[in-house]
Parts: C-alpha cells; structure tokens; sequence
C-alpha cells in the first residue's frame, strides 16, 4: 500500500496533542468572559467573547441552536427476587412508540428483555428489545409526568470527557443549557451557545446584529470516535432537526441583503447546510440529517462559525478544517494550546472566518 495518500482523508490527519489539563471542567463564569480566538485567512487574534460584535456588522445574522437538553443520565436498579443490580441508562432519542426511548444501558448484559429497571421519583423502564449495543426501553410515564419524573431522577449528560473527570451536578442544570432553550430533545448542548448571556444579546442587539432561531436536537452520537481510518467510510449519526417557514425566510433575507450568515455551533450549521437546497438558498426543512461535512465540501450558506475547540479525530475538526483549510486549522489549534485555551464543551470559543 502506498504510503502517501491525499490530505485530508485519513483519521490521523485530524489528530494532535492535547494537554489533559486543557479540558475544561466547569465554564467561565459569566459566560460572555471566556476567551475567543478569531481565526481569519491570514490573522490570529486573541480576544474575549464580550468583544464578539466588534467582529460582526450591523445586518450579520447568527443562527442559533434552541433545542433543550435534558437530564437523560439516569440510576436505577434491576431485582430479581431480593438481589439488585445498579443500572445506568442514557436516553438518546425517543422512539416512534409514545414513551419509548433508545437508550444506552450499562451493563446491558445484567438486563434481559422484558426485566424492568427501578428509578426514583416514580420512574420505571422496562427493556423491550436491543440492537447494536442499544436498547428500546418503554417507560410508565408520558407526557408531562414523564417529564417531571425525569426532572427530579435524572442529571444532565455531560460529556465522556468531563464526566471522567467529575460527575454532573446541580449546577450543571444551568451552566449546560443555553440561555434561550426551549424545544426539549437533546441529550448534548449546542456548546458554543453557552457563552452567550442577556448582556450580550442585548449588545449585540445594539450592533444591528439578528439573529435566527433553529432546532437541531443533538444526539449522543455526537460524542462517539470515529473508528474507520479512511474517514470516507464513516457514517454520522442521524439527529433530527427543523429550520421553520419563517427562520428560511429571515435567512434568505440576510443573504439578499448582504448580510453574513454565522452559525453559533456546528450544530446549527449542519442544519442550515442542510436545508440548502443550492449555493445561497435555503428552504424551509424538518427531518432527521446525517450530514457529514469534510474536506471537499462546498458550503451554501455558511460565511462564518462560531465554535469550541474540538476533539482530537473528531468530525467536528473535520467539519471546522473544510471550513478553514486543514493547515489554517492546524494553526490555529497550535496557537490555542501554546495559548493555553480552555477545550471542549465548558471550555473557550473561537470565532473562524474564511
């Protein structure tokens, strides 16, 4: 086998050392005084996320991710007869059956079908069937007395990475939740969101800055490592998501304006790169997106991102390196870790702009 290959294609082409203690644990506190880095063509600027506007014009648009994440981390146990065994669950996505989630279940192999799992608060799950290391789990509750079941047995999903190093608490129930979410489904936040905060709306407001509402409920899959090397051959995980009627026509009118379009988070920009059915056009679209953004990609809508700093093999760091060339973002990241910037979901925000 040869051993060169073209850029871009391999796992390894994403990969770079971190230093452990770069992973962010808890954010800044506020939110809009973590560290941003704006990475343009040809310049690196170390800023702070207050200063955002003074990177945007009045008639920009940012598009942001208002999908809620909810506590889908969940401690129960399994009887049979007077033994119990402790059973973690994470809920991923709601099943087609009303009160049915596909959920990861550890140990699954201590669950057998038809056995039930006990939660506080009143809140039982019986496994119903299992695929791919996943399980259908039908739940006691609907509705809204599942939801506040939940609310009191569960906590918040952070990240592999942040969970390895403490487990969520209360305070995670508002730092890991954007300011302006409101339509429940994720089982992730839309990170780079978690910087903004009212006083920053509200200047940005000021600046003639709009912005633009979407949903794209982020999926646990978001987190899982790419184990192909050929990075052809991996397959995304499906999340659902809607750009509405009148987010598309607030887009359109940005873009005929003259205005940039800046997605805040990866997220958001997967979700409007899909409902652009051409360069420059964006209709109104509701559904499930696999969109695997790479090196190679032609974007349609997207002049600009504002994300975290991403995992090392990730592909999200294939998507920013499409947006920005692979060697810009090698740059960059080189810069951010000399810089000592905070990584990952509670971690720092650049602001890239190809």
């Amino acid at each position: 086998m040869s051993a060169t290959h073209e850029p871009g294609t391999r796992l390894s082409d994403y990969d770079f050392d971190l230093p452990d203690d770069l992973i962010a644990t808890r954010p800044a506190k506020p939110r809009s005084s973590a560290r941003l880095l704006v990475a343009q063509r040809d310049r690196i600027t170390d800023g702070v996320v207050t200063g955002l506007m003074d990177w945007l014009q009045p008639g920009d648009r940012l598009v942001l991710n208002d999908t809620r994440v909810i506590p889908a981390r969940l401690e129960g146990l399994r009887y049979r007869g007077e033994a119990a065994s402790r059973i973690e669950v994470t809920l991923l996505s709601p099943a087609a059956t009303p009160g049915q989630w596909q959920a990861l279940v550890k140990p699954l192999r201590k669950v057998r079908d038809g056995e039930t799992i006990v939660f506080p608060a009143g809140l039982e799950a019986t496994l119903t069937s299992r695929t791919d290391g996943q399980a259908t789990l039908a739940f006691n509750l609907t509705g809204d007395a599942f939801d506040g079941a939940l609310s009191a047995a569960g906590r918040m999903p952070l990240p592999p990475y942040i969970e390895a190093k403490r487990r969520a608490d209360a305070q995670d129930r508002e730092d890991y939740q954007t300011v302006w979410a409101r339509n429940t489904g994720a089982v992730a936040a839309p990170t780079a969101s978690l910087h903004f905060d009212d006083a920053l709306l509200a200047a940005l407001d000021k600046r003639g800055v709009t912005r633009t509402h979407v949903t794209l409920h982020v999926g646990a899959g978001t987190f899982l490592p790419v184990k192909v090397d050929d990075v052809s051959e991996h397959r995304m995980h499906a999340e659902w998501g809607e750009v509405t009627e009148a987010a598309a026509v607030e887009i359109a009118a940005t873009r005929a304006a003259g205005g940039r379009i800046i997605p805040v988070g990866t997220t958001a920009l997967r979700l409007i790169e899909s409902a652009a059915p051409a360069k420059g056009e964006i209709a109104p679209w509701r559904g499930p997106t696999d969109i695997f953004i790479r090196p190679g990609y032609q974007f349609r809508l997207t002049d600009g991102l504002m994300t975290n700093f991403h995992l090392p093999k990730s592909t999200l760091m294939m998507l920013v390196s499409a947006l920005m060339g692979m060697e810009r973002m090698r740059e960059v990241y080189a810069h951010a870790i000399a810089e000592r910037y905070r990584f990952f979901s509670y971690g720092d925000a650049s602001l890239l702009l190809p």
